[in-house]
């Protein structure tokens, strides 16, 4: 996966294995990034919406499936959910409860379902966001995975994937200060620290301007019908924030810069070593819809 760095992170990230000796044949034929390159995918699917403001399940599942095998270079969505998670972890799946732009329930159960089709047990298997550490699951968790909607954020600029991590403290506050700028301390605690597997961003309908805490218009969210993967949340941060400044740039006809500037991203990278937010260091493998891809 272009998750985190080179060859040797690509094989440390899949977690069935010791060595390359225990990858599948795929895995250990699929293409690696280059050194110190992180791998992102973008799906994105007009169809997924029903039209009635609903989303469609089946598609969902279609794209989850896709960017993951993309993301790993296995040949069915099946294997890449095999490639990630093995039957005896306890995974914790990061939502997002904000009740304008939530993780959207039906992605909630694609990726619950995904997770038991790569035998991991229903009951080892939890979905929180503000009661994450005193989930019992959670609590013994062995793997995470982050999936959360894309959206200007009054304290952070965006609330991103990094972001989505500051529930695993008890005092999130704490971390509003200078722009949110060391939430990516977060990801260093023994609760936290190299339990991530996988990130999805979702830029289905993401928001792009906001005024002022909890801020929501429908004016500024749009349907984008996208999913972005990674290992590296830095990277895949990186990519969903370079399409809501190309949105911000279409909407007001100029160059706007977010009220505060989402530079956690970057310092997750340079101070606390999550990833690569360099876009000449993150490969992207756009697949599906590439109208307005924005990008």
């Amino acid at each position: 996966m272009r998750c985190l760095l080179g060859r040797r992170a690509f094989v440390s990230s899949l977690p069935a294995l010791a060595g390359t000796c225990l990858l599948p044949r795929w895995a250990r034929a699929a293409k690696r990034p280059q050194q110190g390159r992180s791998r992102v995918v973008l799906v994105r699917d007009l169809s997924v919406f029903d039209g009635k403001g609903g989303l469609r399940p089946d598609v969902l599942e279609q794209m989850v499936g896709r960017g993951l095998a993309a993301l790993v270079g296995a040949p069915t969505a099946h294997e890449a959910w095999r490639s990630l998670f093995r039957p005896s972890d306890v995974v914790g799946i990061k939502s997002n409860v904000w009740r304008y732009l939530p993780t959207p329930a039906e992605l909630e159960a694609v990726v619950q379902k995904g997770l038991r089709s790569g035998g991991v047990r229903p009951e080892n298997i939890s979905v929180d966001d503000r009661g994450v550490l005193k989930n019992p699951v959670f609590q013994r968790a062995t793997a995470l995975l982050n999936v959360r909607p894309m959206r200007t954020h009054h304290w952070a600029g965006v609330g991103s994937l990094i972001k989505n991590y500051i529930m695993f403290v008890p005092d999130p506050a704490r971390y509003h200060a200078d722009a949110c700028a060391d939430l990516g301390a977060i990801w260093h605690l023994p609760h936290v620290r190299g339990k991530t597997r996988l990130n999805i961003l979702v830029m289905l309908t993401p928001q792009f301007h906001s005024v002022g805490p909890h801020s929501f218009h429908p004016d500024f969210v749009w349907r984008y019908g996208g999913l972005l993967f990674g290992g590296d949340p830095v990277a895949v941060d990186a990519v969903g924030l370079r399409i809501i400044e190309a949105k911000r740039r279409i909407f007001f006809g100029e160059t706007r810069p977010l009220a505060t500037p989402p530079k956690h991203i970057r310092i997750a990278a340079e101070r606390y070593g999550l990833g690569t937010f360099d876009p000449a260091r993150i490969e992207l493998s756009i697949l599906g819809e590439r109208r307005d891809l924005l990008l």
